[in-house]
């Protein structure tokens, strides 16, 4: 006897779908990945660590390194902010490629905090630490890997605030 349920439901949607212009996606966190590590490269090749420039602006390049993760927090806990940026960035690659976040702004948020992640892995893989060289007044030195997150996540939750609620079926 054949189930009738089966036949009458549609067909199931892809959770993970890859579209003709994914790439440009992908570029966007290459790109994000390539600048900030050009950034740090130079800074480490042009400053001495603990430096800063220039000496009586408010806003200064500086050559800091921090073992932790934003504002400091987690000092010395490379293993888990190593297995936490890859979970994280798991999770953002499922969502950059899932129908439903095909917003493009969503998906820019996406590919920024993507590069971001990658770029500050890189730094903690390789030496321990990252390099983080932007510093304002009374506030935490940071990278451009740290801005791609931050702006990432501003674009993704402006996106997720301004999209039009979703009609259930039982309002159409």
């Amino acid at each position: 006897m054949e189930d009738v349920t089966a036949r009458n439901l549609p067909p199931a949607r892809p959770r993970v779908q890859f579209r003709k212009h994914d790439g440009w996606f992908l570029l966007l966190a290459v790109a994000v990945i390539a600048f900030d590590q050009f950034s740090k490269w130079f800074i480490r090749q042009t400053m001495e660590r603990g430096d800063s420039w220039p000496g009586d602006w408010p806003v200064k390049i500086v050559h800091f390194t921090n073992t932790g993760a934003a504002f400091g927090i987690l000092q010395n806990a490379g293993p888990l902010l190593v297995v936490t940026s890859l979970i994280g960035m798991a999770a953002i690659l499922i969502y950059l490629f899932n129908p439903g976040f095909a917003h493009p702004l969503k998906r820019v948020g996406l590919a920024l905090m993507f590069g971001g992640a990658v770029g500050n892995l890189i730094d903690r893989l390789m030496s321990g630490k990252v390099v983080d060289f932007i510093k304002f007044p009374q506030f935490p030195a940071f990278n451009l890997a740290d801005s791609a997150i931050t702006i990432g996540v501003l674009l993704l939750l402006w996106a997720m605030t301004r999209e039009p609620a979703k009609q259930s079926a039982s309002e159409s």
